[in-house]
């Protein structure tokens, strides 16, 4: 960071001081919330030494890859069930607090004609079992978020490799030590941003590499869900697949924090256009919280009949729309929305703006390289000349075998072949730390009347000569699909 950029920082009102005598709402209840600022704001300024570059780093080739699940819900059955078709995998692992949950992988493991995996269970902590028990290359995480990082590193202590379902980290310490425990082990720890590989975005990416943005000025995503039904969906314990509830009612509880807690579906695919960590890197962002409309309202409205909802009457929830204003080091801006209280339609923008075309997914796709957006022939056109190796290769296979469209088949497709071949993540670990870590910062920033605070560079330097992700398939793109004929998107969740 300059000294101009210091000196601006300072100005705003990001001196420790002033940090700590901000009010805010605890980011952490065992500590005081002068205390939660300051902490938020200490570790984003850590710069620990780097012991590896995880960025371009081709971990040795594993002819089959054996995977480990942890979290059995909706998110872990549906992967189950995708690595099922992915020739190459062989899941020798489950784990899960439910034994109905476990019940239904297993299941899932027979109806594709794979071995019965070993099973671990009976605690919050019975992951640590798997990790340790030798049997697995990749531990595949999906349970709620505040175990997402402790899975993560025993997996990565215990010798495999990672791949974490979004948001990867809550906090700048989470941030860290997955960086941190990354690079001393050589172990990849790849952040399941599915997003990356929905169509659209894998087309807009590629038109970026190809020079048809011109330079990317800059870009918006989001997260606009109503989730009103999965918040407050009860949970069934005895049922063997997700049931669209969250286990005892954990995402409810995380949106008892003032922040975007959830960044990464909007911001990924705008990072991978912009080359972020590879040629660009975000410098600092602002961020702002409406109040709540709607999650308090509905919390009374439903706790007489619901005991289970009456822990959270009186509790302040977040706000209905937070929005983080980020600029990159070479001067793009970024905006990212989180809504998930709203009756709105579903959206995540993605929208791309350069010197030369302008991008847009939601609420209607559209291109143009001008004030008109493109017909319908000129976007066919575009199609058949940016559409990427991967989709070419097996975007119709991923359609059929589903998972919000086949995005999340191509990302589980992509991440095996990758660790089978022996290359480079398109995903890494300062990729997961970067996109999470907007959730502390948007916390400190929303408590601090939107101040600007400072990114930390994950990277520590290399982004200006790390190689931007491969949108080819060279050196891979062996790994097969089985079992097509078997495919039933419909059971996929296709909820974004």
């Amino acid at each position: 960071m300059t000294t101009n950029r210091r000196s601006f920082l300072k100005n705003m009102g990001l001196a420790a001081g002033v940090a700590a005598a901000a009010p805010m709402a605890a980011c952490n209840p065992k500590a005081g919330e002068k205390e939660a600022v300051a902490y938020i704001r200490k570790n984003a300024e850590r710069v620990p030494k780097m012991d590896f570059n995880m960025c371009g780093y081709a971990a040795p080739k594993l002819d089959k890859v054996r995977v480990g699940f942890v979290g059995i819900g909706d998110r872990g059955i549906g992967a189950v069930d995708r690595m099922g078709f992915i020739e190459g995998v062989e899941v020798t692992a489950i784990c899960d607090t439910r034994q109905a949950a476990i019940d239904g992988a297993q299941a899932s493991l027979a109806k594709a004609g794979l071995p019965k995996a070993k099973e671990f269970t009976g605690s919050d902590t019975a992951f640590k079992a798997l990790c340790d028990s030798g049997l697995v290359d990749l531990v595949y995480i999906a349970t709620p978020w505040e175990w997402h990082v402790p899975v993560a590193l025993a997996a990565m202590r215990g010798g495999s490799h990672a791949a974490v379902e979004v948001s990867t980290a809550k906090t700048m310490d989470e941030c860290w030590e997955m960086v941190e425990v990354s690079e001393q082990t050589k172990k990849h720890c790849v952040i399941l941003e599915n997003c990356c590989y929905d169509f659209f975005e894998l087309l807009t990416l590629n038109m970026a590499r190809q020079g048809a943005f011109g330079d990317l000025v800059h870009g918006e995503g989001a997260y606009i869900h109503d989730l009103d039904y999965w918040h407050f969906n009860k949970p069934q314990d005895d049922k063997p697949r997700g049931d669209g509830a969250y286990d005892k009612l954990w995402r409810l509880h995380e949106n008892t924090r003032k922040a975007n807690v959830y960044p990464t579906h909007g911001l990924g695919p705008i990072c991978q256009a912009m080359d972020i960590n590879r040629g660009d890197r975000m410098d600092y962002l602002t961020a702002m919280m409406s109040d709540d409309f709607t999650l308090k309202h509905r919390i009374k409205e439903l706790a007489p009949d619901r005991p289970d909802l009456q822990q959270f009457i009186g509790k302040e929830m977040r706000g209905n729309m937070d929005m983080q204003m980020i600029r990159t080091v070479k001067g793009r801006t970024m905006m990212i929305q989180h809504d998930i209280s709203s009756p709105r339609p579903y959206s995540r923008i993605h929208m791309l703006s350069g010197t030369k075309c302008f991008a847009q997914k939601w609420p209607l796709k559209h291109i143009a390289f001008g004030h008109k957006k493109a017909d319908d022939a000129k976007m066919k056109e575009l199609e058949e000349k940016y559409t990427p190796e991967i989709v070419r290769r097996i975007g119709e296979m991923a359609k059929q075998v589903g998972g919000h469209g086949g995005m999340d088949f191509m990302m589980d497709w992509r991440l095996i072949d990758c660790l089978r071949n022996g290359l480079p993540m398109d995903m890494d670990v300062y990729d997961a730390a970067a996109w999470s870590c907007i959730t502390p910062l948007s916390e400190w920033s929303i408590a601090n009347g939107s101040k600007p605070i400072a990114i930390p560079d994950f990277t520590r330097g290399k982004w200006e000569t790390n190689k931007p992700v491969e949108l080819t398939l060279k050196g891979g793109g062996t790994t097969g699909v089985r079992n097509l004929k078997e495919a039933d998107s419909d059971k996929q969740l296709n909820v974004h």
